[in-house]
């Protein structure tokens, strides 16, 4: 219309796109049927746009703002131009009208003012258009976004839906790239499986770090048109992989709870950067595909749950065997089936009664009674004949149900003990299961002869033939019982090996059959820790008006012969040696010292861990020539038990050195200090009387201070 009133050759009429910042024409007169866009302040459109001041031009290729492009790409000349300013009612300018090449003559100023009126009235009519077309394009893309979400959120494999998923954000925001990151509770790191655009590959980065980390620790939106500028970015995946980076937009992934489960990560749009409308559709986007990914992430959970039951059931050494509601068996483990003698396809869907009949009929009595009272049943060392061979095993038949408590079936575990676990269990009784374990395991060669370090470890009550006349027959054994239960629960806390009982006395071993670097330790815990219960039981005793029990312990570290030894009808697994004798005789000389725990030299050397002791004496054992150093350990004296005790152990100390270096006057003085400060301390009454004795009677010159044992 504007064309032939103004008897021109061609007109255009731009509209303004915000978005791009561009002037672009839809329709145009002519050969030229495509859509034109050019910068909103580029040429004579985009200086009319941009001052809002209408231009007639009479010599386009004269004007500096002429812009030849459009007619070097048509073959178009232009000659003159008149262009106006469309102007909304508030006076916003949405385009420019233009008309070129006057038919006679030249553009007029009436002609100028005949434009702005035809164009004033038709820029409601453009207003409406445009209106009506972005709600036909935000509809459709309503549309397009429903469809997606449906199709995406219909999947629930983790690795598919991430790579969908970030196939859709780079297709809707018309991007290069796109990453979704997930956030791992566990390592507090956000993860991608699929990086759109790269090889697969899994990326992982702290989840407080770098753009994603600053989205997913704020919650927030970060939308940043040029990243280099931005000091928040990491360059460093850049130069890894030749991408370039120029635009980013990171919004949060938001739960239904409102907790933020990672962040989408699109970049390099298309055309420009990313606009607010593209941060509303995606932030719109993720909170619809939220559910999707959680959902994904608990079947992925469930899935390795599942396969995580299924490997542990596989690589049990028990049978486990299910049961549906009609008593058919629905699983059966590889035990299962070992144990059974079995099948895979000779026992599943088959009912249990075909299984346990006859000898066996047995396990179905306990089912029965299961499914009556609901409760758990158990049978021990029972008899399960399979393939006419009878196997001891260990039975447990319980109910199962649902989440709801509706009953789904019965299980039964099958636990064979008739060889290793009886033995395991034999054994048990005599050392620590843990130490039974490796001795099954190692088999003859751990349990032939070798020589071997440990600290050998004897004890024995005082004074126990005088208890047991007290006591009688039968309370001598319940207080024997009562007693082992205790000590023995310290041994085997330090994996020591009970070796035997003679009469009240133990017999252990610290270091056999497995050695420790710190078995002389094991050693001196396990004394400290039997000096400590008994105190307690004692205790107990004493306010039940009975005798109270006090023991001696001897440790001593050296290489004995351990393995069985004994006769064909009758095996015993020990140790043997001089270093077991001299735990021995230490044992027995606590009695001598008045002291409750003794250790060689030799079990001193070889401690790691620091203990309250003192030396006691320089002695020759029985049957021995060469003086052997022992010592008392004290840790466990309080206060109260041993009073002043870092003043005794002060002067002691001063008065063995003293002793030694034949100042027997000082030595009687320092001894008889201590015994003010602690009248029971029996090695400072022992030295105080030496002393006392070679000041009157002084010792030859070769004397040295060794103390020689007589007896045992």
């Amino acid at each position: 219309m504007t064309t032939q009133q103004l008897n021109a050759a061609r007109g255009s009429l731009f509209l303004n796109d915000p978005l791009t910042n561009e002037l672009y024409s839809r329709v145009a007169q002519g050969n030229i049927q495509r859509e034109i866009r050019i910068l909103n302040n580029s040429g004579i459109a985009g200086y009319v746009f941009s001052s809002g001041e209408p231009l007639i031009i009479h010599d386009a290729y004269s004007d500096a703002r002429f812009n030849r492009t459009v007619d070097e790409q048509t073959g178009f000349v232009t000659h003159n131009i008149l262009c106006v300013p469309i102007k909304t009612v508030k006076g916003e300018i949405i385009g420019v009208a233009q008309t070129l090449n006057k038919r006679k003559g030249k553009f007029t100023r009436h002609d100028l003012e005949l434009l702005e009126a035809m164009s004033s009235q038709g820029t409601l009519a453009l207003q409406s258009a445009q209106f009506i077309e972005r709600m036909k394009a935000r509809h459709k893309q309503e549309m397009e976004f429903i469809d997606v979400v449906s199709e995406v959120t219909a999947d629930i494999k983790l690795s598919s839906l991430l790579q969908r998923v970030m196939g859709e954000a780079t297709r809707m925001l018309n991007a290069e790239r796109s990453t979704l990151f997930l956030n791992d509770e566990k390592t507090g790191q956000l993860w991608s499986e699929v990086g759109q655009g790269l090889e697969s590959m899994q990326i992982r980065l702290p989840n407080h770090l770098g753009i994603a980390g600053a989205v997913f620790s704020s919650g927030k939106s970060i939308n940043i048109p040029y990243a280099y500028a931005d000091l928040r970015f990491n360059p460093s995946f850049d130069k890894k992989t030749g991408f370039f980076t120029r635009s980013i937009l990171c919004v949060p992934i938001i739960n239904k709870h409102g907790k933020t489960i990672g962040v989408t990560q699109v970049l390099n749009r298309r055309g420009g950067p990313f606009s607010s409308d593209d941060e509303s559709r995606l932030r719109a986007f993720t909170a619809q595909i939220s559910i999707a990914l959680e959902n994904a992430k608990l079947f992925a959970d469930v899935q390795s749950m599942k396969n995580h039951n299924e490997a542990m059931l596989e690589s049990m050494s028990n049978g486990l065997i299910t049961l549906d509601e009609t008593g058919a068996i629905t699983t059966c483990n590889a035990a299962g089936q070992r144990i059974l003698k079995l099948q895979p396809q000779q026992i599943l869907h088959k009912p249990a009664a075909e299984f346990f009949t006859g000898e066996n009929a047995w396990v179905l009595e306990k089912l029965k009674q299961v499914l009556v009272d609901g409760k758990q049943q158990t049978s021990m060392d029972a008899p399960l004949t399979v393939a006419g061979e009878t196997l001891s095993v260990n039975l447990t038949v319980q109910p199962l149900y649902d989440s709801e408590r509706k009953h789904i079936g019965s299980m039964f575990v099958i636990e064979d003990i008739s060889s290793e676990k009886r033995i395991k269990s034999t054994m048990s009784r005599y050392m620590d299961p843990g130490i039974v374990d490796r001795l099954v395991a190692a088999g003859a060669e751990v349990m032939g002869g070798k020589n071997i370090e440990c600290t050998v470890f004897f004890s024995d009550i005082r004074g126990f033939t005088t208890l047991s006349e007290q006591l009688g027959a039968q309370g001598t054994v319940a207080l024997l019982n009562e007693y082992f239960t205790q000590m023995v629960e310290c041994i085997q806390r330090e994996e020591g090996m009970l070796d035997k009982f003679i009469g009240d006395a133990i017999m252990a071993a610290f270091g056999i059959p497995e050695s420790h670097q710190d078995d002389a330790d094991r050693a001196v815990r396990a004394a400290i820790c039997m000096i400590e219960k008994l105190e307690l039981w004692n205790n107990q005793r004493l306010a039940q008006g009975q005798l109270p029990v006090n023991i001696g312990v001897g440790l001593n570290t050296d290489n004995v012969v351990s393995g069985n030894i004994g006769s064909k009808k009758r095996m015993d697994f020990t140790i043997i040696g001089d270093g077991v004798n001299l735990a021995s005789r230490l044992e027995s000389a606590c009695k001598q010292y008045g002291v409750k725990i003794l250790i060689s030299e030799f079990t001193l050397h070889k401690l790691q861990g620091t203990y309250r002791l003192r030396e006691i004496d320089l002695v020759v054992v029985k049957g021995k020539t060469r003086p052997v150093a022992i010592f008392e350990i004290l840790s466990y004296h309080s206060e109260q038990t041993f009073p002043y005790i870092a003043e005794v152990m002060g002067l002691y100390k001063d008065g063995l050195s003293s002793y030694r270096a034949r100042r027997f006057a000082q030595a009687i003085k320092l001894f008889a200090e201590a015994l003010k400060l602690n009248p029971k301390d029996k090695p400072s009454q022992i030295y105080l009387e030496r002393a006392t004795q070679l000041e009157a009677n002084p010792p030859p010159d070769d004397w040295t201070g060794v103390w020689i044992m007589d007896s045992k």
